[in-house]
């Protein structure tokens, strides 16, 4: 009976996990309002510059990141439900604030891309550190696909959801409601999210799984975020996650453009929930591979999928191709975010994997500052992604390399289980 209700109580923490991460999930709400911004004032928008208009989202991805560090840190230290509840608040608040400040670039960039941004972060950096905890050791992988999944999946309710409150309130008022019903939710959803009593040990999957086989882990040795700066394996993760990250973000972040220029779609509204629903599916399907065959052979898979099609792209050129090229770069986007977070906790124990994985996340943050950029750059240049493409394919053949020295890496420090001087 006792076991029966620590079963409830994990199933329960998970499952306010993925509620809580389908709620806080809004910077896909902005992508939807730019365009409306950007209209003139008759048009019902504000008439902002691409640059005012864009700001914000980028402020956000920023804080996002920061936010990675600074919840996953203090989580550590509190708990998860201080610091989820904390971020669900600050993602309703700067929703709220921009709503309030209306006409005003400055305002959107205070509320929407610093409080929202670190909201974000904090509940993220916080809810699957707590996840984890409650499950398996052989079940990281799936549990935190799990996890992410929901985050992942939050852009398909809120397209719909944003839709609707633009066409029939406003832009301001939408902020405002969006703002508002996050906090309750969020809120109510962080109060069932905890860690396990110290002295809790997770019940083995038996059939000889929790022996983790094919997972290979130093997780017995719970590392500093100075002693896992030490390690050279940190910086190989950090790389492959700054490039994996960077392919899924440059075609994601040009989905509408590269759908029109190659197959001559009009509106990519389809397009866009199809690649959500299969990032979440990615980030599932991904995590519990990881756990059956190992987090880097899911890596080389995700990676030579990832790599063929970028070369794809460049020969693209109907609704039927472009849209299989969006499904796979989903997919392997998607197993990228959900087998990183496992291999770190893989590698450095979950007692400090709040601010860990928070130093790991700051790649993330990196890529989707960059790659947009880069992506940009060339389309100006040439009127097409073709180079983009071109050199997306090289990277992911060079990340096959450090894939590779990373697997031996890991292999060499199962033999010693020390951190490295």
């Amino acid at each position: 009976m006792k076991q029966q209700g620590i079963k409830r109580e994990a199933v329960t923490v998970l499952v306010s996990g993925i509620l809580f991460n389908l709620s806080i999930q809004v910077l896909y709400v902005w992508s939807l309002l730019k365009a409306a911004l950007m209209k003139p004032e008759p048009g019902g928008g504000w008439g902002w510059t691409s640059g005012q208009a864009g700001l914000p989202y980028t402020l956000a991805i920023i804080f996002f990141a920061v936010g990675v560090l600074i919840g996953g840190r203090v989580q550590d230290k509190t708990g998860p439900r201080i610091v989820a509840t904390a971020g669900g608040i600050m993602v309703g608040l700067g929703l709220v604030i921009s709503g309030l400040a209306g006409d005003s670039p400055l305002g959107a960039a205070v509320g929407y891309g610093v409080i929202t941004g670190l909201g974000i972060g904090f509940g993220y950096g916080s809810v699957l550190p707590a996840c984890l905890k409650w499950f398996h050791p052989s079940k990281k992988g799936l549990i935190g696909g799990l996890v992410l999944g929901g985050f992942g999946l939050a852009s398909v309710h809120y397209a719909f959801i944003t839709t609707f409150l633009r066409s029939n309130y406003g832009i301001q008022e939408t902020f405002i409601i969006l703002g508002i019903a996050v906090t309750v939710i969020s809120v109510l959803a962080a109060q069932f999210i905890k860690n396990p009593k110290p002295e809790y040990i997770p019940a083995s999957p038996g059939k000889g799984e929790d022996k983790q086989a094919l997972s290979p882990s130093l997780a017995s040795v719970d590392f500093g975020w100075r002693e896992m700066l030490k390690t050279k394996r940190f910086y190989l993760i950090f790389i492959l996650f700054l490039f994996s990250a960077s392919m899924g973000l440059m075609i994601i972040g040009n989905l509408a453009r590269i759908s029109s220029l190659q197959a001559g779609v009009s509106n990519a509204a389809f397009l866009i929930s199809l690649v959500a629903v299969v990032n979440a599916l990615g980030r599932i399907i991904g995590g519990f591979l990881s756990d059956k065959i190992g987090r880097v052979n899911t890596l080389f898979i995700a990676i030579i999928l990832q790599m063929l099609n970028m070369a794809g792209f460049i020969f693209y050129q109907c609704v039927t191709e472009v849209t299989m090229g969006f499904i796979i770069a989903g997919l392997c986007f998607g197993a990228f975010l959900a087998v990183f977070p496992a291999l770190t906790a893989d590698q450095y124990g979950l007692k400090n994997y709040g601010v860990n994985y928070g130093i790991v996340y700051l790649a993330y943050g990196l890529a989707g500052t960059v790659a947009p950029v880069i992506a940009d750059y060339f389309y100006m240049q040439n009127g097409n992604f073709t180079t983009a493409y071109i050199i997306c394919a090289v990277l992911m053949g060079c990340m096959l390399a450090v894939n590779l020295i990373l697997k031996k890496e890991i292999n060499a420090q199962l033999y010693t289980q020390e951190p490295e001087a």
